[in-house]
Protein backbone atom coordinates (compact mmCIF):
# COMPACT_ATOMS: atom_id res chain seq x y z
CA UNK A 1 0.00 0.00 0.00
CA UNK A 2 1.46 3.33 -1.03
CA UNK A 3 0.84 6.79 0.38
CA UNK A 4 1.78 10.14 -1.09
CA UNK A 5 2.83 13.43 0.43
CA UNK A 6 3.56 16.80 -1.08
CA UNK A 7 6.82 18.29 0.17
CA UNK A 8 7.28 21.84 -0.95
CA UNK A 9 6.92 21.81 -4.74
CA UNK A 10 7.56 18.08 -5.20
CA UNK A 11 5.86 14.79 -4.29
CA UNK A 12 7.07 11.81 -2.29
CA UNK A 13 5.74 8.26 -2.19
CA UNK A 14 5.95 5.79 0.72
CA UNK A 15 5.50 2.09 0.02
CA UNK A 16 4.84 -0.09 3.06
CA UNK A 17 7.29 -2.95 3.49
CA UNK A 18 8.24 -5.38 6.24
CA UNK A 19 11.63 -7.11 6.39
CA UNK A 20 11.84 -9.98 8.89
CA UNK A 21 8.88 -8.54 10.74
CA UNK A 22 10.38 -5.06 10.95
CA UNK A 23 8.66 -2.13 9.24
CA UNK A 24 11.06 -0.68 6.65
CA UNK A 25 9.10 1.51 4.24
CA UNK A 26 10.49 2.53 0.87
CA UNK A 27 10.37 6.27 0.27
CA UNK A 28 11.39 8.41 -2.63
CA UNK A 29 10.84 12.09 -3.26
CA UNK A 30 11.54 14.69 -5.93
CA UNK A 31 8.61 13.94 -8.29
CA UNK A 32 7.17 16.95 -10.09
CA UNK A 33 3.60 15.63 -9.98
CA UNK A 34 1.62 13.19 -7.88
CA UNK A 35 0.98 11.11 -11.00
CA UNK A 36 4.73 10.59 -11.51
CA UNK A 37 5.06 9.49 -7.87
CA UNK A 38 2.13 7.09 -8.25
CA UNK A 39 3.59 5.59 -11.42
CA UNK A 40 6.97 4.94 -9.74
CA UNK A 41 5.30 3.57 -6.59
CA UNK A 42 3.32 1.04 -8.64
CA UNK A 43 6.58 -0.26 -10.14
CA UNK A 44 8.09 -0.72 -6.69
CA UNK A 45 4.94 -2.48 -5.42
CA UNK A 46 5.00 -4.78 -8.45
CA UNK A 47 8.63 -5.72 -7.72
CA UNK A 48 7.85 -6.43 -4.08
CA UNK A 49 4.77 -8.52 -5.02
CA UNK A 50 6.89 -10.61 -7.36
CA UNK A 51 9.45 -11.26 -4.64
CA UNK A 52 12.13 -8.96 -6.05
CA UNK A 53 14.02 -7.05 -3.35
CA UNK A 54 14.03 -3.30 -3.94
CA UNK A 55 17.60 -2.16 -4.50
CA UNK A 56 18.27 1.02 -2.53
CA UNK A 57 21.68 1.26 -4.16
CA UNK A 58 19.85 2.88 -7.04
CA UNK A 59 18.38 5.58 -4.78
CA UNK A 60 19.66 9.06 -5.67
CA UNK A 61 21.98 10.04 -2.83
CA UNK A 62 20.54 13.45 -2.05
CA UNK A 63 17.01 12.01 -2.02
CA UNK A 64 18.04 9.30 0.42
CA UNK A 65 19.75 11.85 2.67
CA UNK A 66 16.66 14.06 2.69
CA UNK A 67 14.41 11.14 3.57
CA UNK A 68 16.83 10.09 6.30
CA UNK A 69 17.08 13.42 8.11
CA UNK A 70 13.38 14.24 7.76
CA UNK A 71 12.55 10.94 9.47
CA UNK A 72 15.29 10.78 12.10
CA UNK A 73 15.84 14.45 12.97
CA UNK A 74 12.26 15.69 13.15
CA UNK A 75 12.47 16.55 16.86
CA UNK A 76 15.43 18.88 16.48
CA UNK A 77 15.06 22.63 16.97
CA UNK A 78 14.62 24.54 13.72
CA UNK A 79 17.99 26.26 14.11
CA UNK A 80 19.73 22.85 14.25
CA UNK A 81 17.59 21.31 11.52
CA UNK A 82 18.67 24.09 9.16
CA UNK A 83 22.23 22.68 9.33
CA UNK A 84 20.97 19.39 7.85
CA UNK A 85 19.21 21.30 5.08
CA UNK A 86 22.48 23.03 4.22
CA UNK A 87 24.21 19.64 4.04
CA UNK A 88 21.43 18.39 1.76
CA UNK A 89 21.91 21.39 -0.54
CA UNK A 90 25.65 20.68 -0.75
CA UNK A 91 25.03 17.00 -1.58
CA UNK A 92 22.46 17.83 -4.24
CA UNK A 93 24.71 20.43 -5.87
CA UNK A 94 27.82 18.24 -5.97
CA UNK A 95 26.55 14.68 -6.50
CA UNK A 96 23.49 15.65 -8.55
CA UNK A 97 21.88 12.35 -9.59
CA UNK A 98 24.60 9.95 -8.43
CA UNK A 99 23.06 6.98 -6.64
CA UNK A 100 23.80 5.77 -3.14
CA UNK A 101 25.45 2.55 -4.34
CA UNK A 102 27.67 4.13 -6.98
CA UNK A 103 29.55 6.70 -4.89
CA UNK A 104 33.16 5.73 -4.21
CA UNK A 105 35.52 6.89 -1.50
CA UNK A 106 37.36 8.98 -4.08
CA UNK A 107 34.09 10.61 -5.17
CA UNK A 108 33.38 11.53 -1.59
CA UNK A 109 36.93 12.78 -0.97
CA UNK A 110 36.59 15.08 -4.00
CA UNK A 111 33.37 16.42 -2.44
CA UNK A 112 35.10 17.14 0.88
CA UNK A 113 38.03 18.80 -0.89
CA UNK A 114 35.68 20.96 -2.96
CA UNK A 115 33.60 22.31 -0.09
CA UNK A 116 36.79 22.69 1.96
CA UNK A 117 38.09 25.28 -0.49
CA UNK A 118 35.77 27.94 0.93
CA UNK A 119 34.78 26.64 4.35
CA UNK A 120 36.33 26.27 7.78
CA UNK A 121 37.24 22.96 9.41
CA UNK A 122 34.34 23.17 11.86
CA UNK A 123 31.84 23.39 8.99
CA UNK A 124 33.53 20.57 7.05
CA UNK A 125 33.52 18.36 10.12
CA UNK A 126 29.82 18.99 10.81
CA UNK A 127 28.86 18.24 7.19
CA UNK A 128 30.94 15.05 7.20
CA UNK A 129 29.30 13.89 10.45
CA UNK A 130 25.82 14.38 8.99
CA UNK A 131 26.62 12.39 5.87
CA UNK A 132 28.54 9.64 7.62
CA UNK A 133 25.66 9.03 10.04
CA UNK A 134 23.22 8.74 7.14
CA UNK A 135 25.53 6.36 5.25
CA UNK A 136 25.95 4.15 8.32
CA UNK A 137 22.17 3.95 8.60
CA UNK A 138 22.02 2.78 4.99
CA UNK A 139 24.66 0.13 5.77
CA UNK A 140 22.84 -1.05 8.90
CA UNK A 141 19.61 -1.39 6.90
CA UNK A 142 21.41 -3.45 4.25
CA UNK A 143 20.94 -0.92 1.46
CA UNK A 144 24.67 -0.70 0.76
CA UNK A 145 27.62 -2.74 2.02
CA UNK A 146 30.47 -0.24 1.78
CA UNK A 147 31.12 2.92 3.84
CA UNK A 148 32.47 5.42 1.33
CA UNK A 149 32.89 8.03 4.10
CA UNK A 150 35.49 5.96 5.97
CA UNK A 151 39.17 7.06 6.13
CA UNK A 152 38.46 10.48 4.65
CA UNK A 153 40.82 13.42 5.10
CA UNK A 154 39.03 16.62 6.11
CA UNK A 155 41.02 18.95 3.88
CA UNK A 156 40.29 22.65 4.00
CA UNK A 157 41.86 25.90 2.82
CA UNK A 158 40.05 28.37 5.05
CA UNK A 159 40.87 27.13 8.57
CA UNK A 160 38.65 28.16 11.44
CA UNK A 161 40.24 30.45 13.93
CA UNK A 162 41.43 28.44 16.90
CA UNK A 163 39.45 28.72 20.10
CA UNK A 164 42.36 30.64 21.62
CA UNK A 165 41.61 33.47 19.17
CA UNK A 166 37.88 33.59 19.82
CA UNK A 167 37.74 35.04 23.31
CA UNK A 168 39.06 37.92 25.40
CA UNK A 169 41.40 37.37 28.31
CA UNK A 170 40.60 38.45 31.87
CA UNK A 171 42.24 41.89 31.65
CA UNK A 172 40.66 42.79 28.29
CA UNK A 173 37.27 41.66 29.55
CA UNK A 174 37.57 44.13 32.43
CA UNK A 175 38.59 46.93 30.03
CA UNK A 176 35.57 46.25 27.81
CA UNK A 177 33.19 46.10 30.78
CA UNK A 178 34.52 49.35 32.18
CA UNK A 179 34.00 51.04 28.81
CA UNK A 180 30.36 49.93 28.71
CA UNK A 181 29.85 50.93 32.35
CA UNK A 182 31.22 54.37 31.55
CA UNK A 183 28.82 54.74 28.61
CA UNK A 184 25.88 53.71 30.79
CA UNK A 185 26.94 56.13 33.53
CA UNK A 186 27.16 59.00 31.03
CA UNK A 187 23.82 58.03 29.41
CA UNK A 188 25.70 57.42 26.15
CA UNK A 189 24.93 53.70 25.94
CA UNK A 190 22.82 52.50 23.04
CA UNK A 191 20.70 49.38 23.12
CA UNK A 192 23.49 47.45 21.38
CA UNK A 193 25.84 48.24 24.27
CA UNK A 194 23.37 46.60 26.64
CA UNK A 195 23.31 43.60 24.30
CA UNK A 196 27.10 43.34 24.45
CA UNK A 197 27.04 43.68 28.25
CA UNK A 198 24.55 40.82 28.61
CA UNK A 199 26.39 38.62 26.12
CA UNK A 200 29.59 38.93 28.13
CA UNK A 201 28.05 38.48 31.60
CA UNK A 202 25.73 35.56 30.74
CA UNK A 203 27.31 33.71 27.77
CA UNK A 204 23.97 33.43 25.96
CA UNK A 205 23.83 32.52 22.29
CA UNK A 206 22.83 35.39 20.00
CA UNK A 207 19.43 33.87 19.20
CA UNK A 208 18.77 33.52 22.94
CA UNK A 209 19.78 37.12 23.59
CA UNK A 210 17.48 38.66 20.99
CA UNK A 211 14.69 36.29 22.06
CA UNK A 212 14.58 37.75 25.58
CA UNK A 213 11.52 39.64 26.74
CA UNK A 214 11.26 41.94 29.74
CA UNK A 215 9.37 39.23 31.60
CA UNK A 216 12.43 36.97 31.39
CA UNK A 217 14.25 39.20 33.89
CA UNK A 218 13.51 38.20 37.49
CA UNK A 219 14.99 41.08 39.47
CA UNK A 220 13.78 39.75 42.83
CA UNK A 221 15.55 36.40 42.45
CA UNK A 222 18.43 37.81 40.37
CA UNK A 223 17.91 35.32 37.55
CA UNK A 224 17.28 35.26 33.82
CA UNK A 225 14.92 32.83 32.10
CA UNK A 226 15.98 31.30 28.78
CA UNK A 227 13.33 29.18 27.07
CA UNK A 228 13.15 30.45 23.48
CA UNK A 229 15.06 32.07 20.65
CA UNK A 230 14.21 34.65 18.00
CA UNK A 231 14.71 34.23 14.26
CA UNK A 232 17.42 36.69 13.30
CA UNK A 233 18.72 35.20 10.01
CA UNK A 234 17.37 33.95 6.69
CA UNK A 235 16.85 30.24 7.42
CA UNK A 236 15.52 30.70 10.95
CA UNK A 237 11.80 30.48 11.77
CA UNK A 238 10.05 33.83 11.88
CA UNK A 239 9.58 35.21 15.37
CA UNK A 240 10.02 32.99 18.42
CA UNK A 241 11.65 29.59 17.97
CA UNK A 242 12.85 26.68 20.06
CA UNK A 243 16.15 26.59 21.90
CA UNK A 244 19.01 24.56 20.42
CA UNK A 245 18.25 21.59 22.68
CA UNK A 246 16.23 20.81 25.79
CA UNK A 247 19.25 21.54 28.01
CA UNK A 248 19.23 25.08 26.64
CA UNK A 249 15.98 25.76 28.48
CA UNK A 250 17.39 27.07 31.73
CA UNK A 251 17.35 29.75 34.41
CA UNK A 252 20.70 31.33 35.26
CA UNK A 253 21.91 33.73 37.93
CA UNK A 254 22.97 37.22 36.83
CA UNK A 255 25.36 39.60 38.57
CA UNK A 256 24.04 42.62 40.45
CA UNK A 257 25.49 45.28 38.15
CA UNK A 258 24.02 43.80 34.96
CA UNK A 259 20.59 43.37 36.55
CA UNK A 260 20.55 46.93 37.87
CA UNK A 261 21.64 48.27 34.48
CA UNK A 262 18.70 46.60 32.77
CA UNK A 263 16.27 47.49 35.56
CA UNK A 264 17.18 51.17 35.17
CA UNK A 265 16.95 50.89 31.38
CA UNK A 266 13.47 49.36 31.55
CA UNK A 267 12.27 52.01 33.97
CA UNK A 268 13.35 54.92 31.78
CA UNK A 269 12.45 53.36 28.39
CA UNK A 270 8.89 52.88 27.22
CA UNK A 271 7.90 49.82 25.20
CA UNK A 272 7.18 50.73 21.61
CA UNK A 273 3.65 50.06 20.41
CA UNK A 274 4.88 47.73 17.64
CA UNK A 275 6.84 45.67 20.19
CA UNK A 276 3.89 43.48 21.15
CA UNK A 277 6.12 40.74 22.62
CA UNK A 278 8.08 43.24 24.76
CA UNK A 279 11.34 42.09 23.23
CA UNK A 280 14.31 43.60 25.06
CA UNK A 281 16.36 44.12 21.90
CA UNK A 282 13.53 45.14 19.59
CA UNK A 283 14.63 47.17 16.57
CA UNK A 284 12.11 47.96 13.86
CA UNK A 285 14.27 50.47 11.98
CA UNK A 286 17.52 48.71 11.07
CA UNK A 287 16.56 45.05 10.79
CA UNK A 288 13.83 43.18 8.91
CA UNK A 289 13.82 40.67 11.77
CA UNK A 290 12.66 43.38 14.22
CA UNK A 291 15.65 42.88 16.52
CA UNK A 292 19.23 44.12 16.56
CA UNK A 293 21.00 42.26 13.76
CA UNK A 294 23.99 40.06 14.41
CA UNK A 295 26.08 41.90 11.82
CA UNK A 296 25.35 45.30 13.36
CA UNK A 297 26.11 44.04 16.87
CA UNK A 298 29.42 42.60 15.63
CA UNK A 299 30.26 45.94 14.03
CA UNK A 300 29.58 47.90 17.24
CA UNK A 301 31.57 45.38 19.30
CA UNK A 302 34.44 45.49 16.82
CA UNK A 303 34.56 49.29 16.92
CA UNK A 304 34.62 49.22 20.71
CA UNK A 305 37.53 46.78 20.77
CA UNK A 306 39.49 48.82 18.22
CA UNK A 307 38.93 52.00 20.25
CA UNK A 308 40.29 50.17 23.30
CA UNK A 309 43.21 48.65 21.29
CA UNK A 310 42.05 45.16 22.22
CA UNK A 311 43.02 42.23 20.01
CA UNK A 312 41.78 39.89 18.75
CA UNK A 313 38.61 41.50 17.41
CA UNK A 314 35.96 38.98 18.40
CA UNK A 315 32.32 38.57 17.41
CA UNK A 316 29.22 38.43 19.59
CA UNK A 317 29.66 34.65 19.72
CA UNK A 318 33.17 35.33 20.96
CA UNK A 319 31.58 36.90 24.05
CA UNK A 320 30.05 33.49 24.79
CA UNK A 321 33.50 31.89 24.57
CA UNK A 322 34.88 34.68 26.77
CA UNK A 323 32.22 34.07 29.43
CA UNK A 324 32.89 30.33 29.44
CA UNK A 325 36.66 30.79 29.63
CA UNK A 326 36.42 33.24 32.53
CA UNK A 327 34.38 30.71 34.50
CA UNK A 328 36.68 27.81 33.64
CA UNK A 329 39.72 29.70 34.90
CA UNK A 330 37.98 29.89 38.27
CA UNK A 331 38.83 26.39 39.43
CA UNK A 332 36.21 26.46 42.17
CA UNK A 333 33.43 26.47 39.55
CA UNK A 334 32.62 22.99 38.27
CA UNK A 335 32.53 22.08 34.61
CA UNK A 336 29.09 20.57 35.21
CA UNK A 337 27.71 23.94 36.31
CA UNK A 338 29.36 25.77 33.42
CA UNK A 339 27.87 23.26 30.97
CA UNK A 340 24.39 23.80 32.44
CA UNK A 341 24.81 27.58 32.43
CA UNK A 342 25.80 27.60 28.76
CA UNK A 343 22.95 25.29 27.80
CA UNK A 344 25.22 22.64 26.29
CA UNK A 345 23.72 19.30 25.39
CA UNK A 346 26.23 17.52 27.64
CA UNK A 347 29.41 18.09 29.64
CA UNK A 348 31.24 16.38 26.79
CA UNK A 349 30.35 19.32 24.55
CA UNK A 350 31.84 21.75 27.07
CA UNK A 351 35.03 19.72 27.43
CA UNK A 352 35.42 19.51 23.65
CA UNK A 353 34.74 23.18 22.92
CA UNK A 354 37.05 24.45 25.66
CA UNK A 355 39.74 21.78 25.56
CA UNK A 356 42.38 24.51 25.11
CA UNK A 357 41.47 26.11 28.45
CA UNK A 358 41.24 22.78 30.25
CA UNK A 359 44.59 21.72 28.79
CA UNK A 360 46.18 24.94 30.06
CA UNK A 361 44.66 24.47 33.51
CA UNK A 362 45.87 20.86 33.57
CA UNK A 363 49.42 22.03 32.95
CA UNK A 364 49.08 24.40 35.92
CA UNK A 365 47.70 21.54 38.04
CA UNK A 366 50.64 19.33 37.10
CA UNK A 367 53.07 22.02 38.21
CA UNK A 368 51.14 22.50 41.45
CA UNK A 369 51.10 18.77 42.16
CA UNK A 370 54.89 18.67 41.86
CA UNK A 371 55.15 21.55 44.32
CA UNK A 372 52.94 19.73 46.83
CA UNK A 373 55.09 16.59 46.69
CA UNK A 374 58.32 18.59 46.79
CA UNK A 375 57.15 20.35 49.94
CA UNK A 376 56.87 16.97 51.65
CA UNK A 377 60.61 16.51 51.32
CA UNK A 378 61.28 19.97 52.73
CA UNK A 379 59.40 19.29 55.96
CA UNK A 380 61.41 18.00 58.89
CA UNK A 381 59.21 16.37 61.47
CA UNK A 382 60.60 14.06 64.10
CA UNK A 383 59.23 10.56 64.06
CA UNK A 384 57.80 9.28 67.35
CA UNK A 385 60.06 6.78 69.00
CA UNK A 386 58.90 3.23 68.93
CA UNK A 387 59.82 0.72 71.58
Amino acid sequence: MASFQKRGKSWQYTVSRYVDGVYKPIRKSGFRTKREAEREARKVEAMLDSGVNYDFRNEVFHEYFKTWYELTKRNLAEITLSNYRRTYDLIKKHFRYMTLGNITTLDYQKFINKIGETRALETISKTHTHIRTAVRTAINDGYISRDFTKNIELNYVNPARSNEEKYLNYEDSIILLNKIKDKIKRNEARLTHYLILLGLTTGLRFGELVGLTRNDFDFDNETLNIDKTWGYYKDAPEGFGETKNKQSIRRISVDEYTLNAFKDYFEKTEIEEENKHELVFFNKADSKYKVISNSYANRVLGNLLRTLSIVPIISMHGLRHTHASLLLYRKDISVNYISERLGHGSVTTTLRKYAHVIRELREEDEASSKEVISELFEKDFESPDKD
